[in-house]
């Protein structure tokens, strides 16, 4: 145990950091390499690879992943804006390097190799842009001289413009939606909110009509008896046969044919072993940290702080939403992970960057009181909930 006498950095990182939080992320960070065991040897075996191929991979990557959160939330709001800046820059030329050096699969052009290591750049992009954008609209709030609402939509036409290059119109949707939350939070007027509302419904209306993948998709889901969606029919089929408790651990079948079962439709496979009680009780996960994230940033008087500990649990919340609403088929197919949970290095490191800076953000810092006299509010493991 770790006393509150002692005044080392660990022990100033121990009594201020959010514990529920902090558990919360490092349980779905357990579960994916566990539920990976369940999800890819299939996978590994249709591919001629050893059948713990994905697992052992996952599991390698499970130790940066958990440096990179614990190492970020020891970060102050400066060094997080400081390092999301950092992130952003490389980020966005690796992205121009992608659409010219990278490999395509499956029709998109999103990965590029580096030092051996194939690399998911707009992964990275997505927590550094959430921060940076808060940034920009907590100091045009602070300063009106500051452009900070033009930079942010110049920001944002940047990221959509090399998304849908390659094409990623799932992470463009993504973006776009918590990049209007940013601007709604910090006090959009409701004209302006109205008018975002109205370019959304023209860009999704433009991409349906131009973008050749998404038509594709889009008239899947509404036509589905006049379409291949074997992927979808084999989840639904996945979720039907867990039932309420699961077949057991390794005992799944359905998950033998399901083309993704590692990646986009890992959450089918814990549907069929585990059952559909597994299934809320990790839904009640993700939905617990966004609404602690939430609660945290509502009670913050940084507008900064507030912005970007908000944004990044939605960013967190609604890609989670996105992927399990794919694999019920609520929504047309979108390629998106499961934070923590789908097999990827890229998702893997770019979740724990997120859930570290959410933990630096959320932490209990000295507030200033009467006569500029800085003190620590006194912490207790029940202030802490």
């Amino acid at each position: 145990m770790v006393s509150r006498a002692d005044r080392s950095r660990f022990a100033e990182w121990f009594w201020t950091v959010d514990h529920y939080l902090l558990a919360s992320f490092v349980l779905l960070l357990i579960g994916g390499v566990v539920l990976s065991f369940a999800a890819s040897p299939p996978v590994a075996e249709r591919l001629g690879v050893d059948s713990f191929f994905f697992v052992k991979r996952q599991a390698a990557f499970m130790v940066p992943a958990l440096a990179i959160m614990l190492a970020g939330s020891l970060m102050s709001p400066r060094l997080v804006r400081r390092f999301a800046l950092a992130v952003f820059v490389v980020s966005v030329l690796l992205m121009v390097a992608t659409l010219f050096v990278g490999f395509e699969a499956k029709g998109a052009r999103r990965w590029i190799y580096i030092a051996g290591f194939s690399l998911q750049p707009s992964e990275f992009l997505k927590p550094a842009f959430v921060i940076l954008v808060a940034f920009l609209l907590s100091e045009s709030g602070r300063r009106r001289e500051v452009p900070g609402a033009m930079f942010a939509v110049l920001i944002y036409a940047i990221c959509a413009a090399l998304l849908i290059a390659q094409p990623d119109f799932g992470q463009t949707l993504l973006l776009g939606a918590v990049w209007a939350g940013l601007f709604f939070l910090n006090g959009l007027s409701w004209i302006l909110i109205m008018g975002l509302g109205i370019v959304g419904i023209v860009g999704l209306f433009s991409a349906y009509l131009f973008l050749p993948h998404v038509t594709n998709r889009v008239d899947r889901f509404l036509n589905p008896e006049n379409s291949d969606n074997f992927q979808i029919d084999t989840a639904m089929e996945s979720f039907l046969a867990g039932g309420w408790f699961g077949r057991g651990p390794g005992e799944g079948t359905v998950k033998r044919i399901l083309p993704d079962s590692h990646t986009d439709f890992i959450f089918a496979v814990v549907g069929e072993e585990f059952g559909v009680v597994v299934c809320l009780l990790m839904v009640s996960v993700f939905a617990f940290i966004v609404i602690r994230g939430l609660n945290h940033a509502s009670k913050n008087q940084d507008a900064f702080t507030r912005l970007a500990t908000a944004g990044l649990v939605v960013l967190f919340g609604l890609q989670a939403t996105i992927n399990l609403c794919v694999n019920l088929n609520l929504i047309p197919p979108k390629g998106m992970t499961l934070p923590f949970i789908s097999y990827g290095g890229s998702s893997l490191l770019s979740s724990a960057m997120t859930a570290g800076a959410i933990l630096a953000l959320t932490r209990r810092r000295p507030r200033p009181t009467r006569g500029d006299v800085v003190t620590v509010s006194r912490l207790s493991p029940s202030s802490l909930m």
